[in-house]
């Protein structure tokens, strides 16, 4: 595997179409960082980051489904940055995903933090996915 976040971002989706409520995916501190972020902004119902798996660890996944339409929350996962074409912002140019509905996802010098804390920071940096 060469791209773990690609990885993660696909076994979501895959775990979504497929209807699971649940996904375990191997842990790593972005990955972690990743699945916080999509819990504050409400794409997921809840978490855990289970230690004693393996030493790697696994992060375990409670998908968000829509009560009344049976969809999932997640309408939308893409990978922006990927190993082989890097994707670095500056603050001004920092994409606003479906004009501020959805979230991007970036690596900044400060720490993994969604495209509005980075601009309120002042901070550009890699734009990893975006949510919506």
């Amino acid at each position: 595997m060469t791209d773990p976040i690609s990885d993660y971002l696909t076994r979501i989706r895959n775990a979504q179409q497929a209807g699971h409520r649940l996904v375990e995916i191997p842990a790593s501190k972005l990955k972690k960082r990743i699945t916080e972020i999509l819990y504050e902004h409400g794409y997921i119902l809840k978490y855990k980051f289970d230690e004693s798996a393996d030493k790697q660890g696994v992060i375990k996944i409670a998908l968000k489904y829509d009560a009344a339409s049976k969809e999932p929350v997640i309408k939308n996962l893409k990978r922006i940055s990927t190993p082989g074409l890097r994707q670095y912002r500056g603050t001004t140019e920092l994409p606003r995903v479906l004009s501020g509905l959805g979230v991007a996802i970036v690596s900044t010098s400060k720490g993994v933090m969604t495209e509005k804390e980075a601009r309120a920071q002042g901070i550009g940096g890699e734009v990893l996915c975006e949510i919506f």
